[in-house]
């Protein structure tokens, strides 16, 4: 029997190949680079077609978050457009924490990631037409390690300046499915929601401030093994100039609303965090944010909360990540997003669990919870 052959050599790829036999494989998670972070994998398996894959991804203990694995699935597809899940176990005794793969490939070829990529040139995809669609201005916010631009995309002619940011942690890839949605309603000369908003606010999008490490398949840091959201005190351009450009654009425009859009691991389910430990905390702060916390929960069963991180005790906050130093810099109602990785357990999906489709449908109830937030704020 011909072994399969497995490939990572290509936009976001992470997989290290330990062994091969027939259609079973030993895989390793590659580290991001000059980092110990170690989660996102997306590779290829080719010549399966009509075969039962045993793929297993092992020493997961030492991962970035060994609570990812259990109750989690694998995304396969076959054409790169519609991902579903594989069915996965995950062992923590076995071969240093082992998560088994079983998938049968109709055709010959299958992929397999950690959640469905959000490639690079998907990426510029997104960025040109979203820069050639009436009333949008592009700006280029600067430039990475690696020498790839820093894209802004900026909307709308009112007073309120909204922010928001996705993929500080490249392997969330997630977050940018979300901005393909929020930037898919804002955009759309006949979506109601994005008329309002653009009378009303101006947006200052950047739908990837990790490009480098979106494209090398990191799941967590930079070029030079910085974690973008733990930079936001004091950036440089030696460490995290992606930071630094995000924050001097800030400081031109002010913020009063921020959203930074990521994926958490281990937590099934959609929630927001907070800026509740900040020097500058008061209640008409809480009030603003609990408010917009309400009215998404409202909105869509996606959202709860119920499920999250422990609150910050008053004077805590570390402001070296981006929603507290943004709170404390600007006085701004800013917050994170978080998505799963697996599947939402308030609303699961056994095909496809957490998807892209989910992520676009989740963006367009959040910028429509802005447009509810902003309505009661000056009622």
């Amino acid at each position: 029997m011909t072994s399969i052959a497995i490939d990572a050599e290509f936009d976001s790829g992470n997989i290290e190949v330990r062994s091969i036999d027939g259609n079973s494989a030993v895989l390793v998670i590659r580290k991001d680079h000059l980092s110990e972070f170690a989660q996102w994998f997306h590779f290829r398996v080719s010549g399966a077609a009509g075969r039962e894959l045993e793929l297993k991804i092992v020493d997961l203990s030492q991962s970035a978050y060994p609570a990812g694995w259990p109750g989690y699935n694998a995304c396969v597809s076959e054409d790169r457009e519609y991902w579903a899940r594989a069915t996965s176990t995950y062992d923590k005794a076995a071969d240093g924490g082992c998560l088994t793969i079983r998938y049968t490939p109709a055709s010959d070829i299958a992929w397999f990631a950690y959640f469905p990529p959000y490639s690079m040139e998907r990426h510029q995809d997104l960025v040109a037409e979203a820069a050639a669609s009436e009333g949008v201005d592009y700006r280029r916010l600067g430039e990475t390690l690696d020498g790839q631009p820093l894209d802004c995309l900026e909307l709308g002619d009112g007073d309120t300046q909204v922010w928001l940011y996705a993929r500080q942690h490249p392997g969330e890839s997630m977050a940018e499915w979300w901005m393909e949605g929020a930037l898919e309603c804002l955009t759309d000369p006949g979506d109601p929601v994005g008329r309002a908003l653009r009378q009303r606010c101006r947006f200052h999008i950047v739908p990837n401030c990790n490009p480098d490490g979106s494209r090398r398949g990191h799941l967590r840091t930079n070029a030079v093994g910085s974690n973008l959201n733990r930079e936001w005190a004091e950036p440089t351009p030696e460490k995290s100039p992606e930071v630094l450009a995000i924050r001097n654009a800030m400081d031109e425009s002010g913020v009063d609303f921020a959203m930074d859009v990521h994926g958490d691991e281990a937590i099934a389910a959609v929630f927001l965090a907070g800026f509740e430990g900040i020097p500058s905390w008061t209640e008409g702060l809480k009030a603003s944010y609990d408010r917009y916390k309400s009215i998404l929960d409202r909105r869509t069963p996606d959202f709860q909360t119920r499920k999250g991180y422990p609150v910050a005790k008053p004077g805590t906050a570390n402001l070296s990540m981006s929603t507290n130093q943004v709170a404390e810099r600007f006085g701004a109602t800013s917050m994170t997003l978080e998505m799963p990785f697996k599947d939402n357990d308030d609303l699961p999906d056994a095909e496809q669990g957490w998807s892209p489709e989910r992520c676009k449908v989740l963006a367009r109830d959040c910028v429509a919870s802005l447009l509810e937030w902003l309505d009661e704020r000056e009622a």
